[in-house]
């Protein structure tokens, strides 16, 4: 095995520096800003704004907290990037002339153009969707730091992004708390052969002790309630039918270069081990921290240095009792269709991912059930036209057909 995340690291040579700040400031894009991710990210950025330069914020439809954002922080630049939407035409209009401190656009080519140049070197990628895969693969073309938050970058064109970045010598960082412990544990290994399997924990979502036979019956409000993440609604659902565990399951294949047998899932309920390590001594590593996105972020523009920051410590002066059990692939079916993803490769993560974007959204404006989800993504996955080695376009081509066939499959039901 040839961890690709490895692969693509830089070494780390000469003396750790002291915990206060790092040895160069980097120049950083949060692109998706009034998310939760980056809403995060910002936090970790005001604590450490003496090595952490914010260069450009983006926002799809979130004008309100984009203004509050550049009001907040001044970066040089700030993107709306939703162009079917009046708002946004509206607000590009107002700010044609810059106020002097920060330009706005809405233009999506001028984004890629920053994405490009040389004035942002570090890129966190945490717009939700396909929405964010051409920012994330610029990014990775240009040799940028890539803190990679959007894992459908990943799952849609896992091999023409880790080409790209290895062409390119960017770094991808993962910003996944999941994927994130996996790097941090592989660290305790000295060579990828020794790396028997990866564990991903997942809290088995709101749902997890409803009988099976009241699943169909979940309303929204029960699965966006999350016992432990504050998280946007897309991805909140996706815990519910662990579609999110799915996609990570594609993404670790593509960030760590596993094969199906090196990846395990198990449910941890109190979302305190982030995933573990298993190497071929017997050996297992944990990274383990409470429940909160800011470590994994700034890990991953720090790294490979660690320095204090907003996140809370744990409480070790409390009793607390961590808990693990297999993934039931009746209960969450979504699971199987991750690994059946890693095992085929080929187009399948975009078809996958597509149907899925459209199928939360249905169910979130109530005209699916939630047990739907994952019975469409298996619909359109096994009938769409496979191709072992696609070019982008065809992953853009295949993402808009696997939309339309969800949407065709909700007009059959009706």
């Amino acid at each position: 095995m040839d961890a690709a995340i490895l692969s693509i690291l830089p070494p780390r040579d000469g003396l750790p520096l002291e915990p206060s700040s790092l040895s160069q400031i980097r120049n950083v894009a949060i692109l998706g800003s009034t998310g939760s991710i980056g809403r995060a990210a910002l936090d970790v950025l005001s604590h450490h704004s003496d090595s952490l330069r914010l260069v450009a914020i983006s926002c799809s439809k979130q004008l309100e907290l984009l203004e509050q954002q550049v009001s907040a922080f001044k970066p040089q630049y700030a993107f709306a990037l939703d162009s079917y939407s009046h708002e946004v035409r509206k607000w590009a209009q107002k700010y044609q002339a810059d106020d002097g401190i920060t330009r706005r656009s809405d233009s999506h080519e001028n984004l890629l153009r920053l994405m490009e140049s040389q004035e942002v070197d570090t890129v966190v990628a945490a717009i939700v969707g396909i929405a964010g895969l051409d920012s994330a693969l610029a990014a990775a073309r240009t040799g940028k730091r890539l803190a990679l938050a959007n894992k459908e970058s990943l799952v849609v064109s896992g091999a023409l992004m880790i080409q790209a970045a290895r062409a390119s010598g960017a770094e991808i960082l993962p910003v996944d708390s999941e994927h994130s412990a996996i790097f941090q544990a592989l660290q305790a290994g000295t060579h990828p052969k020794q790396v028997k399997r990866v564990i991903l924990t997942a809290s088995g979502g709101p749902l997890r002790d409803w009988p099976l036979d009241q699943l169909s019956t979940a309303t929204v409000e029960n699965a966006l309630s999350h016992p432990t993440w504050k998280m946007g609604r897309k991805i909140t659902v996706d815990s519910a039918t662990m579609m999110n565990k799915a996609l990570e399951v594609i993404e670790a294949k593509w960030l760590f270069d596993l094969t199906l047998d090196q990846i395990c899932v198990v449910v941890h309920p109190q979302s305190i081990i982030h995933s573990m390590v298993e190497f071929c001594d017997g050996s297992v590593i944990a990274q383990m921290s409470p429940p909160d996105m800011r470590l994994p972020i700034q890990y991953a523009l720090t790294y490979p240095e660690r320095l204090p920051g907003p996140i809370p410590c744990m409480d070790w002066t409390q009793t607390m009792q961590l808990d693990w059990k297999p993934a039931d692939l009746e209960r969450y079916p979504a699971l199987e269709l991750g690994f059946e993803v890693v095992q085929k490769s080929g187009s399948c993560g975009a078809v996958l991912n597509a149907a899925n974007e459209a199928a939360v959204q249905l169910f979130l404006d109530q005209k699916i059930k939630l047990t739907d989800i994952t019975n469409i993504c298996r619909d359109v996955l096994n009938h769409h036209n496979y191709s072992a080695n696609p070019t982008l376009q065809e992953l853009k081509d295949l993402d808009q057909w696997g939309r339309n066939e969800v949407h065709r499959w909700t007009l059959s039901q009706c």
